[in-house]
């Protein structure tokens, strides 16, 4: 009941308020950007290729016309997103960067001599290096391999100690080693393709094969099957994505045994983030967290339990 606690109590809850409208306006402006170049690619693709994508679900199915239509928004969406990921995770997450050329003694210095380190072993130019203010939790993300953000946050830093958030970057470097935000971005665009092809062509067998539109125009049929479909072929996908996302995180794992030279320091550091509550990352870097939601078939990474046991088992 301190007024002095309250208010900075009030002043913390403010500040998270703050931090989480901004991220959903610029979630929504994301999704804006990205609605608008699939209209001018496909605009575009249609101009080059003579494809009409209205037509592409009349009386006869256009196959090469859906797949096209498919395979543009499948991948186009993922594409966009890759090369806006490393400036929405610093606008969204408030990314402070530290001048990697002449960082200031003491903490500065120290993490970016521990990521040139890093970077220098795994064969990588060196990454943006930066810290954000909040709950325990890191993350990596970029284009490519040689453009690429690692940040870690004001808690993590504060809970761990130097070993721990060694073995948290090494990780974080193995993500970006293994070049996952790249092959993300590729499964989640073949998933996608396969969502929008498969729905649109169930959706035309069954508004003209058993429903028997004849208009030439599609159906109620075909609109409400797609959109179905859609929903439920998305939730299988999410599932695949999921999976290789959980699969990502041991083999991250084992990258950061490798450069620490042990498994000890990253399980130290999943010990104490198993005592920890971690914070939630923006949809665009969140698969590239240390930590991150368990217990589901979405889930985007494994169990702490699991992967301690896989260090352990050398796995």
């Amino acid at each position: 009941d301190n007024p002095r606690c309250l208010r900075e109590q009030y002043v913390k809850n403010k500040r998270s308020i703050g931090k989480h409208m901004k991220r959903i306006a610029l979630l929504i402006l994301t999704n804006i950007a990205v609605v608008v170049m699939l209209g001018i690619i496909l605009t575009v693709v249609s101009m080059l290729t003579g494809i009409n994508f209205g037509q592409m679900a009349g009386k006869s199915l256009n196959v090469g016309a859906l797949f096209v239509f498919a395979l543009v928004v499948g991948f186009a969406g993922s594409i966009i997103s890759l090369f806006m990921s490393k400036s929405m995770a610093k606008m969204s997450m408030g990314v402070q960067l530290i001048n990697t050329d002449n960082p200031s003694p003491g903490l500065e210095q120290w993490l970016v001599g521990v990521v040139r380190a890093q970077a220098d072993k795994l064969g990588l130019q060196m990454p943006e290096v930066g810290i954000y203010e909040g709950e325990p939790n890191a993350f990596a993300t970029g284009a490519s391999k040689n453009s690429s953000l690692v940040a870690v946050s004001t808690g993590l830093l504060s809970m761990m100690n130097q070993k721990e958030v060694e073995a948290v970057l090494a990780h974080e470097m193995s993500h970006v080693a293994n070049g996952d935000m790249v092959t993300m971005t590729l499964i989640q665009g073949v998933t996608n393709t396969f969502v929008v092809f498969l729905s649109r062509l169930i959706g035309w067998v069954v508004d003209r094969q058993i429903l028997r539109n004849e208009d030439d125009a599609p159906g109620i049929g075909y609109y409400v099957t797609s959109i179905v479909l859609d929903i439920a072929f998305g939730l299988l996908a999410g599932i695949i994505v999921a999976a290789f996302s959980r699969y990502r995180e041991f083999r991250a794992d084992a990258g950061a045994a490798q450069v620490m030279n042990s498994p000890e320091p990253m399980i130290s550091a999943l010990q104490r983030l198993g005592t920890m509550q971690p914070a939630e990352l923006p949809a665009a870097v969140k698969g590239f967290g240390i930590s991150g939601g368990i217990g589901s078939l979405f889930a985007s990474h494994p169990s702490i339990e699991d992967r301690i046991a896989a260090l352990r088992n050398g796995r």
